[in-house]
């Protein structure tokens, strides 16, 4: 990405709220908890191939399907919110910030997207704090079914990543819509 072409997506992401620090090829942590858990999907759909990955547990937060996904009514997206007795466990990425912005195109980021950019702390499986960007959206109030398709991505991602067996079997006792 030119020197023009990124400033010009600073002040794009500014007008939204989102201060974008550093430049494009400037290293960052993304924490994924739904879809992008999925190789098929970050790699194959997104186009984004990590430097590396890592196990993560978000502490302080709990999963919810408490967003309206397509066809609505019948498909709730991942969603993370603050809860004192939650840990959301997902996958922790090491990409450029060009190819976090790539991942951000597709959740709707910054344009009209209902994700925003969340910094939270995650510990990697040695324990080891690592400061990372996840999206996190207003939600409602309760929560709807994920979809078949969508829940199968999160819990292959799962399992593909070596999540802990207990959050699988969570996932795996997630209903979806019918």
């Amino acid at each position: 990405m030119n020197g023009l072409r990124w400033h010009g997506t600073k002040r794009r992401y500014r007008r939204f709220g989102i201060e974008l620090d550093g430049g494009p090829d400037d290293l960052v942590w993304h924490f994924s908890f739904g879809s992008n858990m999925n190789t098929a999907v970050l790699a194959g759909r997104r186009g984004v191939r990590p430097m590396e990955w890592r196990v993560g547990k978000l502490d302080g937060y709990r999963l919810r399907f408490n967003l309206h996904g397509r066809p609505r009514g019948r498909s709730a997206p991942a969603n993370i919110e603050p809860h004192a007795d939650g840990t959301v466990w997902g996958v922790l990425y090491r990409m450029t910030l060009a190819d976090m912005l790539r991942i951000d195109a597709t959740e709707g980021i910054p344009n009209h997207g209902r994700y925003r950019h969340e910094r939270v702390t995650v510990a990697d499986p040695n324990e080891n704090p690592i400061e990372a960007i996840t999206y996190m959206a207003p939600g409602n109030e309760h929560d709807g079914a994920p979809s078949l398709r969508y829940i199968t991505l999160l819990r292959d991602g799962a399992r593909a990543h070596a999540l802990p067996d207990h959050y699988i079997r969570y996932l795996d006792a997630v209903r979806h819509a019918q």
